[in-house]
Protein backbone atom coordinates (compact mmCIF):
# COMPACT_ATOMS: atom_id res chain seq x y z
CA UNK A 1 0.00 0.00 0.00
CA UNK A 2 1.65 3.14 -0.94
CA UNK A 3 0.82 5.54 2.59
CA UNK A 4 -0.87 8.76 2.19
CA UNK A 5 -0.31 9.66 5.41
CA UNK A 6 -2.10 13.18 5.15
CA UNK A 7 -4.62 12.02 2.23
CA UNK A 8 -1.77 12.39 -0.43
CA UNK A 9 0.97 10.32 -1.47
CA UNK A 10 3.72 12.93 -1.51
CA UNK A 11 3.95 14.32 -5.08
CA UNK A 12 1.89 11.63 -6.71
CA UNK A 13 -1.97 12.22 -7.85
CA UNK A 14 -4.49 9.44 -7.60
CA UNK A 15 -4.54 9.26 -11.27
CA UNK A 16 -0.61 8.45 -11.27
CA UNK A 17 -1.06 5.61 -8.25
CA UNK A 18 -4.08 4.10 -10.38
CA UNK A 19 -2.11 3.99 -13.50
CA UNK A 20 0.83 2.61 -11.21
CA UNK A 21 -1.03 -0.43 -10.38
CA UNK A 22 -1.90 0.88 -6.98
CA UNK A 23 -4.98 -0.70 -5.58
CA UNK A 24 -5.47 0.14 -1.80
CA UNK A 25 -3.83 3.07 -0.16
CA UNK A 26 -3.01 4.37 3.70
CA UNK A 27 -3.87 7.02 5.62
CA UNK A 28 -3.43 7.92 8.92
CA UNK A 29 -5.79 8.73 11.59
CA UNK A 30 -3.35 10.37 13.86
CA UNK A 31 -2.50 12.85 11.19
CA UNK A 32 -6.16 13.76 9.43
CA UNK A 33 -7.68 14.16 12.90
CA UNK A 34 -5.39 17.15 13.73
CA UNK A 35 -5.14 18.11 9.95
CA UNK A 36 -7.76 19.44 8.41
CA UNK A 37 -9.87 17.33 10.70
CA UNK A 38 -13.26 15.29 10.73
CA UNK A 39 -15.49 17.87 10.34
CA UNK A 40 -13.73 19.01 6.94
CA UNK A 41 -13.80 15.60 5.48
CA UNK A 42 -16.90 14.65 6.27
CA UNK A 43 -18.21 18.04 4.85
CA UNK A 44 -17.01 16.14 1.39
CA UNK A 45 -18.86 12.73 2.85
CA UNK A 46 -15.22 11.02 3.69
CA UNK A 47 -11.70 11.01 2.42
CA UNK A 48 -12.42 9.10 -0.84
CA UNK A 49 -13.99 12.17 -2.53
CA UNK A 50 -11.74 14.80 -0.25
CA UNK A 51 -8.79 13.24 -2.05
CA UNK A 52 -10.78 11.79 -5.34
CA UNK A 53 -9.06 8.67 -4.52
CA UNK A 54 -11.85 5.65 -5.57
CA UNK A 55 -10.41 2.50 -4.30
CA UNK A 56 -9.75 1.49 -1.56
CA UNK A 57 -8.32 3.13 1.84
CA UNK A 58 -6.67 1.73 4.95
CA UNK A 59 -6.24 3.92 7.60
CA UNK A 60 -4.34 3.69 10.85
CA UNK A 61 -5.10 3.97 14.03
CA UNK A 62 -2.28 6.51 15.10
CA UNK A 63 -0.93 4.92 17.76
CA UNK A 64 2.49 4.70 16.22
CA UNK A 65 2.55 7.76 15.20
CA UNK A 66 1.68 9.01 18.89
CA UNK A 67 4.60 6.96 20.28
CA UNK A 68 6.65 8.83 17.37
CA UNK A 69 5.79 12.26 17.08
CA UNK A 70 3.63 13.17 19.73
CA UNK A 71 4.55 15.09 22.42
CA UNK A 72 3.95 14.32 26.19
CA UNK A 73 2.07 11.53 25.50
CA UNK A 74 0.27 9.59 28.35
CA UNK A 75 -1.06 6.15 28.28
CA UNK A 76 -4.23 5.23 30.83
CA UNK A 77 -7.00 2.83 30.19
CA UNK A 78 -9.45 5.63 28.99
CA UNK A 79 -6.54 6.30 25.91
CA UNK A 80 -4.00 8.53 24.87
CA UNK A 81 -3.60 11.64 25.84
CA UNK A 82 -0.79 13.58 24.00
CA UNK A 83 0.26 16.90 23.21
CA UNK A 84 -0.17 17.91 19.02
CA UNK A 85 3.48 18.21 17.30
CA UNK A 86 1.44 20.77 15.31
CA UNK A 87 0.35 23.37 17.36
CA UNK A 88 1.11 22.44 21.23
CA UNK A 89 -3.07 20.93 21.78
CA UNK A 90 -3.99 18.61 24.11
CA UNK A 91 -6.11 15.66 22.85
CA UNK A 92 -7.55 12.35 24.34
CA UNK A 93 -7.67 9.36 21.61
CA UNK A 94 -9.95 6.54 23.00
CA UNK A 95 -10.30 3.07 21.31
CA UNK A 96 -13.95 4.92 21.20
CA UNK A 97 -12.55 7.72 19.23
CA UNK A 98 -10.64 6.36 16.91
CA UNK A 99 -13.33 4.17 15.54
CA UNK A 100 -15.31 7.15 15.50
CA UNK A 101 -13.16 9.25 13.42
CA UNK A 102 -11.72 6.19 11.12
CA UNK A 103 -15.58 6.31 10.58
CA UNK A 104 -16.13 9.25 9.67
CA UNK A 105 -13.36 8.99 7.29
CA UNK A 106 -14.91 6.07 5.22
CA UNK A 107 -11.95 4.08 5.36
CA UNK A 108 -12.47 0.65 3.91
CA UNK A 109 -10.24 -1.12 6.65
CA UNK A 110 -10.17 0.08 10.29
CA UNK A 111 -6.95 -0.08 12.27
CA UNK A 112 -7.85 -0.75 16.38
CA UNK A 113 -5.78 1.26 18.46
CA UNK A 114 -2.66 -0.24 20.23
CA UNK A 115 0.34 1.15 22.32
CA UNK A 116 3.58 0.85 20.33
CA UNK A 117 7.08 0.49 22.20
CA UNK A 118 10.55 1.44 20.85
CA UNK A 119 12.96 -0.76 20.61
CA UNK A 120 14.56 -1.97 23.17
CA UNK A 121 11.96 -2.23 25.99
CA UNK A 122 11.70 -4.69 28.94
CA UNK A 123 9.69 -7.43 29.26
CA UNK A 124 7.49 -5.68 31.94
CA UNK A 125 6.96 -3.17 29.50
CA UNK A 126 6.15 -5.32 26.62
CA UNK A 127 3.60 -7.21 28.98
CA UNK A 128 1.89 -3.97 30.07
CA UNK A 129 1.39 -2.72 26.53
CA UNK A 130 0.15 -5.70 24.94
CA UNK A 131 -2.24 -6.42 27.83
CA UNK A 132 -3.95 -2.63 27.34
CA UNK A 133 -4.10 -3.13 23.33
CA UNK A 134 -5.56 -6.37 23.87
CA UNK A 135 -8.38 -4.28 26.28
CA UNK A 136 -8.49 -1.30 23.61
CA UNK A 137 -9.09 -3.93 20.67
CA UNK A 138 -11.98 -5.12 22.60
CA UNK A 139 -13.65 -1.35 23.17
CA UNK A 140 -12.46 -0.72 19.76
CA UNK A 141 -14.74 -3.96 18.48
CA UNK A 142 -17.61 -2.69 20.35
CA UNK A 143 -17.52 0.79 18.68
CA UNK A 144 -17.47 -0.32 15.21
CA UNK A 145 -20.03 -3.07 15.65
CA UNK A 146 -22.27 0.03 17.09
CA UNK A 147 -20.71 2.64 14.64
CA UNK A 148 -19.27 0.94 11.10
CA UNK A 149 -20.28 -2.64 11.25
CA UNK A 150 -20.99 -3.88 7.65
CA UNK A 151 -19.47 -0.93 6.08
CA UNK A 152 -15.58 -1.55 6.60
CA UNK A 153 -13.12 -3.81 7.77
CA UNK A 154 -11.73 -3.92 11.04
CA UNK A 155 -8.09 -5.32 12.05
CA UNK A 156 -6.64 -6.23 15.08
CA UNK A 157 -3.07 -5.35 15.76
CA UNK A 158 -0.98 -7.80 17.52
CA UNK A 159 2.18 -6.64 19.78
CA UNK A 160 3.91 -8.31 22.25
CA UNK A 161 7.76 -7.13 21.00
CA UNK A 162 10.44 -9.51 20.32
CA UNK A 163 9.33 -11.70 23.31
CA UNK A 164 7.79 -15.07 21.51
CA UNK A 165 5.75 -16.11 23.99
CA UNK A 166 4.02 -12.57 24.24
CA UNK A 167 3.44 -12.46 20.47
CA UNK A 168 1.80 -16.00 20.99
CA UNK A 169 -0.42 -14.77 23.65
CA UNK A 170 -1.17 -11.45 22.06
CA UNK A 171 -2.20 -13.26 18.91
CA UNK A 172 -4.32 -15.75 20.85
CA UNK A 173 -6.13 -12.96 22.40
CA UNK A 174 -7.21 -11.21 19.14
CA UNK A 175 -7.73 -14.52 17.45
CA UNK A 176 -9.96 -14.82 20.11
CA UNK A 177 -11.86 -11.58 18.91
CA UNK A 178 -12.41 -12.73 15.22
CA UNK A 179 -11.48 -9.51 13.44
CA UNK A 180 -11.59 -9.78 9.78
CA UNK A 181 -8.01 -9.38 9.23
CA UNK A 182 -4.58 -9.02 11.78
CA UNK A 183 -1.66 -7.05 11.57
CA UNK A 184 1.81 -7.34 13.27
CA UNK A 185 2.98 -3.76 15.14
CA UNK A 186 5.78 -3.40 16.79
CA UNK A 187 8.15 -4.48 14.46
CA UNK A 188 10.62 -2.37 12.03
CA UNK A 189 10.53 -0.03 15.15
CA UNK A 190 14.72 0.15 15.07
CA UNK A 191 14.92 -3.92 15.64
CA UNK A 192 18.07 -6.01 13.49
CA UNK A 193 15.87 -7.11 9.99
CA UNK A 194 17.25 -10.92 11.55
CA UNK A 195 14.70 -10.48 14.74
CA UNK A 196 11.66 -8.59 12.55
CA UNK A 197 12.21 -11.88 10.57
CA UNK A 198 11.91 -14.20 13.23
CA UNK A 199 9.27 -12.83 15.24
CA UNK A 200 7.70 -12.85 11.43
CA UNK A 201 8.19 -16.46 11.22
CA UNK A 202 7.24 -17.29 14.83
CA UNK A 203 3.92 -15.26 14.66
CA UNK A 204 2.07 -15.76 11.10
CA UNK A 205 1.57 -19.05 11.63
CA UNK A 206 -1.19 -18.50 14.61
CA UNK A 207 -3.20 -16.61 12.80
CA UNK A 208 -5.80 -17.74 10.23
CA UNK A 209 -4.80 -18.48 6.73
CA UNK A 210 -8.27 -17.17 5.39
CA UNK A 211 -7.70 -13.68 6.50
CA UNK A 212 -5.34 -10.99 5.62
CA UNK A 213 -2.20 -10.48 7.55
CA UNK A 214 -0.25 -7.37 7.39
CA UNK A 215 3.34 -6.62 8.36
CA UNK A 216 3.16 -2.65 9.30
CA UNK A 217 5.65 -0.25 8.15
CA UNK A 218 8.59 -2.42 6.57
CA UNK A 219 9.90 -2.40 4.09
CA UNK A 220 12.62 -2.87 1.55
CA UNK A 221 12.29 -5.30 -1.77
CA UNK A 222 14.16 -7.87 0.13
CA UNK A 223 11.92 -7.74 3.04
CA UNK A 224 8.96 -7.77 1.40
CA UNK A 225 9.93 -11.16 -0.58
CA UNK A 226 11.07 -12.86 2.68
CA UNK A 227 8.16 -11.78 4.59
CA UNK A 228 5.68 -13.12 2.04
CA UNK A 229 8.15 -16.50 1.72
CA UNK A 230 6.76 -16.60 5.74
CA UNK A 231 2.90 -16.06 4.81
CA UNK A 232 2.35 -12.02 5.08
CA UNK A 233 -0.01 -10.58 2.62
CA UNK A 234 -0.56 -6.72 3.28
CA UNK A 235 2.76 -3.96 3.90
CA UNK A 236 3.29 -0.46 3.82
CA UNK A 237 5.95 2.02 3.83
CA UNK A 238 6.99 5.32 2.85
CA UNK A 239 10.36 4.22 2.07
CA UNK A 240 9.56 4.18 -2.35
CA UNK A 241 8.75 7.85 -1.76
CA UNK A 242 10.98 8.60 0.81
CA UNK A 243 14.01 7.47 -0.79
CA UNK A 244 12.68 8.73 -4.32
CA UNK A 245 12.94 12.17 -2.71
CA UNK A 246 16.40 11.78 -1.32
CA UNK A 247 17.57 10.24 -5.24
CA UNK A 248 17.48 6.58 -4.53
CA UNK A 249 16.15 4.73 -7.16
CA UNK A 250 14.79 1.40 -6.83
CA UNK A 251 15.47 -1.25 -9.95
CA UNK A 252 15.52 -4.91 -10.40
CA UNK A 253 19.60 -5.12 -9.93
CA UNK A 254 18.99 -3.10 -6.34
CA UNK A 255 19.41 0.76 -5.93
CA UNK A 256 21.23 3.62 -7.26
CA UNK A 257 21.91 7.17 -6.64
CA UNK A 258 20.68 9.06 -9.11
CA UNK A 259 22.46 11.95 -7.94
CA UNK A 260 26.06 9.95 -8.79
CA UNK A 261 28.08 11.83 -11.29
CA UNK A 262 28.23 8.59 -13.50
CA UNK A 263 25.03 9.44 -14.55
CA UNK A 264 25.91 13.16 -15.89
CA UNK A 265 25.30 11.87 -19.26
CA UNK A 266 23.44 8.35 -19.13
CA UNK A 267 20.85 8.13 -21.59
CA UNK A 268 19.38 4.90 -20.34
CA UNK A 269 16.33 4.89 -18.50
CA UNK A 270 16.01 4.49 -14.81
CA UNK A 271 15.51 1.11 -15.60
CA UNK A 272 15.81 -0.63 -18.67
CA UNK A 273 11.93 -2.38 -19.98
CA UNK A 274 10.38 -0.40 -17.05
CA UNK A 275 7.04 0.57 -18.25
CA UNK A 276 6.32 3.31 -16.11
CA UNK A 277 5.90 6.98 -16.99
CA UNK A 278 9.60 8.01 -16.18
CA UNK A 279 11.45 5.40 -17.85
CA UNK A 280 9.31 5.52 -20.71
CA UNK A 281 10.23 9.16 -21.59
CA UNK A 282 13.57 10.49 -19.52
CA UNK A 283 16.82 9.54 -18.92
CA UNK A 284 18.89 8.85 -16.08
CA UNK A 285 21.45 12.06 -16.82
CA UNK A 286 17.74 14.13 -16.98
CA UNK A 287 16.78 13.03 -13.68
CA UNK A 288 20.11 13.72 -12.28
CA UNK A 289 20.33 17.28 -13.38
CA UNK A 290 16.42 17.86 -12.20
CA UNK A 291 18.16 16.92 -8.65
CA UNK A 292 21.49 18.75 -9.28
CA UNK A 293 18.71 21.82 -10.07
CA UNK A 294 16.63 20.88 -7.18
CA UNK A 295 13.84 20.92 -9.51
CA UNK A 296 10.09 20.16 -8.25
CA UNK A 297 9.81 17.24 -11.03
CA UNK A 298 12.88 15.12 -10.02
CA UNK A 299 10.66 14.25 -6.85
CA UNK A 300 7.75 13.62 -8.99
CA UNK A 301 9.12 11.35 -11.07
CA UNK A 302 11.41 9.59 -9.27
CA UNK A 303 8.60 8.85 -7.10
CA UNK A 304 6.69 7.47 -9.71
CA UNK A 305 9.13 4.88 -10.47
CA UNK A 306 10.00 3.79 -7.29
CA UNK A 307 6.00 3.11 -6.50
CA UNK A 308 5.69 1.48 -9.78
CA UNK A 309 8.40 -0.37 -8.86
CA UNK A 310 7.22 -2.11 -6.32
CA UNK A 311 3.44 -2.22 -7.32
CA UNK A 312 4.90 -4.19 -10.28
CA UNK A 313 7.59 -6.15 -7.77
CA UNK A 314 4.27 -7.72 -5.93
CA UNK A 315 1.78 -8.12 -8.91
CA UNK A 316 5.13 -10.49 -10.26
CA UNK A 317 5.11 -12.26 -6.51
CA UNK A 318 1.00 -12.88 -6.72
CA UNK A 319 1.24 -14.48 -10.18
CA UNK A 320 4.38 -16.41 -9.04
CA UNK A 321 2.39 -17.94 -6.48
CA UNK A 322 -0.66 -18.31 -8.46
CA UNK A 323 1.20 -20.36 -10.78
CA UNK A 324 3.32 -22.21 -7.78
CA UNK A 325 6.39 -20.67 -8.79
CA UNK A 326 7.36 -18.44 -6.06
CA UNK A 327 10.37 -20.64 -4.67
CA UNK A 328 11.98 -19.95 -8.33
CA UNK A 329 10.61 -16.01 -8.61
CA UNK A 330 12.64 -15.77 -5.21
CA UNK A 331 15.49 -17.40 -6.27
CA UNK A 332 15.74 -15.34 -9.61
CA UNK A 333 15.40 -12.28 -7.48
CA UNK A 334 18.51 -12.44 -5.55
CA UNK A 335 20.48 -13.74 -8.61
CA UNK A 336 19.40 -10.28 -10.39
CA UNK A 337 20.54 -8.17 -7.45
CA UNK A 338 23.95 -6.54 -8.26
CA UNK A 339 23.79 -3.68 -5.73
Amino acid sequence: MPVGTLGTVKSLTPDELMRAGAQIILGNTYHLYLRPGCEVIAHFDGLHKFMSWQGPILTDSGGFQIFSLAKLAKISEAGVTFQSHIDGSRHLLTPEKVIEIQTCLGSDIIMCLDQCLQHPASRAETREALEITTRWAERCKAAWQTNANGHSALFGILQGGMFKDLREASSDALVAQDFDGFAIGGLSVGEPVETMLEIAEFTLPGLPDEKPKYIMGTGTPEDLIELVALGADMFDCVLPTRNARNGQIFYAQGTLNITNARYRQDTRPLEPGCTCYTCRTYSRAYLRHLFIARELLAYRLSSLHNVHFFLNLLKQVRQAILEDKFDSFRKNFYENRTN
